[in-house]
């Protein structure tokens, strides 16, 4: 097969143009003709965004027609093998030309209850996030989840595996395969083997401070920071795996960058460890190529950033800028075991004056970036590999407590009920609306607990969280004022009582103007078009940044952005363009510090 080349597409007349990518969207053409006015493409993404962009501006009846010229999987067509070459290929390398009679009619019926509940065929990039093909059974449970979808989330979701298909098509055409993306998506299949006791069993990636596994994980990370061809490899004393590539004056000031390996219980592969991951591969290639840049790249894997096995949340970046609190050694997990005992037993010495040597001095470093996955749907919404993050939000939390009157259900009037839960109930309400009336203002009631409750008995107590996240400090702890004033006005008004205990609070970390400049450009260089948003999570840059300039990428997430969920995934493809983004950074830093 001849590959083409973006020379090529360039040049052609819109209907040779047209005919080059044909069998890139099935049976319709009209994609390729809308991206052929979007010339010239420099790069392969750019030609995918033209035609991304082509199908969202098509509207409803048109993407309906898309999705429709799309064949069922193990249908009529491949029964008939009148499916096109394309389709026959993925669903060949899926394994669904070769179904059992019973994966067959489990397949069939899902087939008849989608159509039924959508009027549309399942679309499913059969060859997976890295293109290999993905297995009957993930397959199958892929297909009975999605049934659950509301109508039109299913039509944009059918849509952006369309998309995915079309971009391993491409890939296909042009010869193009992301190699980089593929190594980091490797290893993060790889570094997930490892999980605690009681989750690896279930198949479910859990790893928590200082476990077996978290310490298998460490000593994964050195061995392969060892082999892409880091100068110095190391664990420090709380855990951080520390790996430093010198730039041409080894003395020289160094970009600091990385994320945390450990997760939330069940959680994902991406979630931190993409972060290390990004930076490892961009080191490596410039190790093979045997290159050095102005400055050193410091990746560090960050021990802990969870708070999942003891009360304190970044450990690992907190140790960097000092702000290891010493009476974090003598909390124990739930097994009794000390953060002290967990050091000494994972060869650690569990030391304060240890830990404090880690402290960085801001002065020797040049700033401080992080990958990370979006842990959100705004990039899969909007069919977006990258965004530019422009800060990192503030929050602050609280546990609350609201108490009325237990009453019997039946014979207390209505007009004459203490009921704690409406007390909340209302006051959910009124931080769902003023949380929305500003925009990058978020408002959250995790946990609500009524003790002791029974069906027939007036809820006398209520136990709740409150989260509320911004991007500026002002705007958060103006929402939380009007929250706070609007629980007592609610526990007056119904002879309610309450007590609010603050449980966290932490600053607003905005992007650094320069560094976030720098991320804008690399986007554009890969023919991307520039998209800012916030972070609504916290992140290991939020500690850095109080001590150097930080900005941060974020890594369109599949299965609607989802994350501390094992749904969590990303593409080799959507990785890649965040590799040659990380370099492109690098090269940008390096002509300015040359």
């Amino acid at each position: 097969m001849t590959l083409l080349t973006l020379n090529q597409l360039n040049a052609a007349s819109a209907e040779e143009f047209t005919r080059l990518l044909a069998g890139t969207y099935e049976h319709s053409p009209w994609i390729a003709e809308r991206a052929a006015a979007a010339r010239p493409f420099n790069t392969l993404a750019a030609l995918k965004q033209a035609m991304v962009q082509g199908v969202r501006e098509a509207g409803v009846d048109a993407q309906l027609a898309l999705i429709r010229a799309h064949p069922e999987l193990a249908g009529k067509a491949m029964v008939s093998q009148t499916l096109t070459a394309e389709s026959t290929n993925e669903q060949g390398k899926a394994g669904l030309t070769d179904c059992t009679p019973d994966e067959f009619n489990r397949i069939q019926q899902l087939n008849a209850d989608y159509n039924a509940r959508f009027g549309f065929p399942f679309i499913l990039a059969v060859r997976g996030p890295r293109g290999l093909g993905l297995g009957k059974a993930e397959i199958i449970a892929t297909f009975a989840r999605r049934l659950a979808h509301p109508v039109d989330f299913e039509r944009d979701e059918a849509l952006r595996h369309i998309h995915r298909i079309a971009e391993i098509r491409l890939a296909d055409k042009f010869g193009a395969q992301p190699e980089l993306g593929n190594q980091v998506w490797d290893w993060a299949e790889a570094l997930a083997r490892h999980s605690d006791p009681g989750f690896k069993e279930q198949g479910q990636l859990t790893v928590t401070y200082l476990t077996e596994a978290h310490q298998a994980c460490a000593r994964q990370l050195q061995a392969w920071m060892t082999e892409a061809g880091f100068d110095e490899v190391r664990l420090d004393a709380v855990g951080n795996v520390v790996g430093l590539y010198h730039g041409s004056d080894p003395t020289g000031k160094r970009l600091l960058t990385g994320s945390h390996y450990d997760t939330v219980r069940n959680g994902g592969k991406y979630d931190g460890r993409l972060g290390i991951f990004v930076p490892m591969a961009c080191v490596r290639a410039l190790a093979r190529q045997g290159r050095r840049l102005p400055f050193g790249i410091e990746v560090v894997g960050f021990a802990e950033e969870e708070g999942q096995r003891y009360k304190a949340t970044f450990l690992g970046s907190g140790a960097l800028v000092g702000q290891f609190n010493p009476a974090w050694l003598d909390q124990v997990d739930a097994d009794g075991v000390s953060m002290r005992e967990a050091m000494r037993a994972a060869g650690l010495t569990g030391e304060m004056s240890d830990i404090l040597a880690l402290q960085r001095d801001a002065g020797h470093y040049l700033g401080f970036v992080e990958v990370h996955i979006e842990q959100g749907p705004v990039l899969n919404e909007l069919d977006l590999p990258l965004g530019v993050v422009t800060s990192i939000n503030g929050s602050v939390r609280y546990l609350a407590e609201i108490t009325g009157m237990a009453s019997h259900a039946g014979t207390t009037p209505m007009g004459r009920r203490r009921d704690a839960a409406l007390g909340v109930a209302e006051l959910a309400l009124y931080l769902e609306t003023r949380a929305a009336s500003v925009p990058d203002v978020v408002g959250t009631m995790g946990q609500l607990e009524v003790p002791g409750g029974s069906i027939n008995v007036v809820p006398g107590r209520v136990r709740f969280s409150l989260d509320i996240r911004a991007t500026t400090d002002a705007a958060r702890d103006a929402c939380a004022v009007d929250v706070r004033a609007a629980l007592a006005a609610i526990c007056q008004r119904r002879g309610l009582g309450f007590s609010l205990e603050e449980t966290l609070r932490a600053a607003a970390a905005p992007s650094d103007a320069a560094w976030q400049q720098r991320w804008e450009a690399a986007v554009q260089s890969l023919g991307l078009n520039v998209f800012r948003l916030p972070s609504g999570a916290g992140h290991d840059a939020m500690k850095l940044h109080e001590v150097m300039p930080q900005a941060m990428l974020f890594v369109r997430g599949l299965n609607a952005g989802i994350s501390h969920n094992p749904l969590e995934a990303s593409t080799n493809h959507d990785i890649a363009l965040s590799v040659q983004a990380f370099m492109h950074l690098l090269d940008q830093l390096a002509a300015g510090t040359s």
